[in-house]
Formats: C-alpha cells, sequence, structure tokens
C-alpha cells in the first residue's frame, strides 16, 4: 500500500497531541509510541506509570536496540490506513527504522521553549510529569541523551509551539494538509 507516513518529534510538553488531534481532524491514522510501550509493559506484567515506562524503555532498547519502540508500532502501522501519522519519536534511529521499513518518511519537529514546556507540564499534571524545575531538567536530560536532539535537529519541518493551542493547530493543519495534496498528486516532497 502507498503510505503517507509523518513521524512527530517534541520534547514533552511541547504540542505533539495537539498535532495528532489535527491529523485526526484529517483523516489520518494516529499511532502513538507511548501506547506500543503501554502494550509491551501488559505483556511483560509491568505497571504502566511514568518511572515504570521510562525503565521499560531503557531496558528495551538495551535488550532490542535503539529503534526497538519504533519496530512494536509496525504492526499498528501495517493495519494503518494511507495516512499514518506517527507521535512521539524518540530518537533518529526509529526514524531510520521507519524509512526502512516504510520508504519516504515525513518528520516534524514541535519546539517551545523549556518555561513554556514546563508550565504546560504542571498544568497538565499526569503522574508522570515534573513537579518542580529539577525534576523538568533531569527528565529532559533523559530524553537528550536516548537522541531526540538528533532528530529535532534533521526534521523536515519545524512548527514552533509559544502560543495558543489554537496557533499550533492551525499551523499542523496547514502543513499537514499540504503534505496530504502533495502526496496524493504523487509529489517526491511528501
Amino acid at each position: 500500500m502507498r503510505r503517507l507516513l509523518v513521524c512527530v518529534v517534541g520534547m514533552p510538553g511541547s504540542g505533539k497531541s495537539l498535532v495528532s488531534q489535527v491529523a485526526r481532524e484529517l483523516g489520518f491514522d494516529v499511532v502513538v509510541m507511548g501506547d506500543a510501550v503501554r502494550e509491551e509493559a501488559k505483556r511483560r506484567g509491568v505497571e504502566p506509570t511514568g518511572p515504570n515506562m521510562r525503565e521499560l524503555m531503557q531496558a528495551l532498547r538495551r535488550e532490542r536496540g535503539p529503534a526497538v519502540v519504533a519496530e512494536l508500532c509496525f504492526p499498528l502501522i501495517d493495519r494503518a490506513g494511507p495516512l499514518v501519522l506517527v507521535e512521539g519519536i524518540r530518537s533518529y534511529e526509529e526514524v531510520e527504522a521507519f524509512r526502512r521499513r516504510y520508504g519516504r518518511v515525513v518528520l516534524v519537529a514541535i519546539h517551545s521553549s523549556p518555561r513554556t514546556r514546563f508550565k504546560r507540564l504542571r498544568a497538565r499534571g499526569r503522574s508522570d510529569d515534573p513537579s518542580d524545575w529539577q525534576g523538568f531538567c533531569r527528565r529532559d536530560e533523559v530524553e537528550l541523551k536516548v537522541g531526540i536532539g538528533k532528530a529535532i535537529a534533521l526534521a523536515d519541518y519545524m512548527l514552533v509551539n509559544e502560543g495558543a493551542p489554537e496557533e499550533l493547530k492551525k499551523a499542523a493543519r496547514s502543513l499537514l494538509s499540504g503534505l496530504v495534496r502533495a502526496w496524493s498528486e504523487g509529489e517526491e516532497g511528501a
């Protein structure tokens, strides 16, 4: 099947889920990489909470290599339709794994400043969100050690999310609609 595969990368709190929401509205099937890890946690009998998930992801990478989470997503993508958005890239090795399996991949980075992301994470209040600035910085360090910075730096497109959620949604809608148009017309850029 000919497929448009868009992968989204961004530090925690940057706005990846807003881009996924727009993608769903545009008819994309959305694969959240964290969901694949949560499924693996269930298979292993691990409680899928924040600290346990980070430990599991690190263990999986030690056991099966840096692209393991992408590989866990292959069955989900294989069952999806022709428009697929993958949310939650953590390393460039994951992007390369998707390219080896599916060919062309469009990588979109979402950027927000650390202060903006910290405020969002505090307001979001998920169990794995940091409660203080030091915890936030430690979490960012873990993400950067995995290799998320390289994926962000090598993205095909960058969306900056420093304003209201509607601003990011508008930018995402424009970008994704343009990618779909180019893909449907068979252009190489999509």
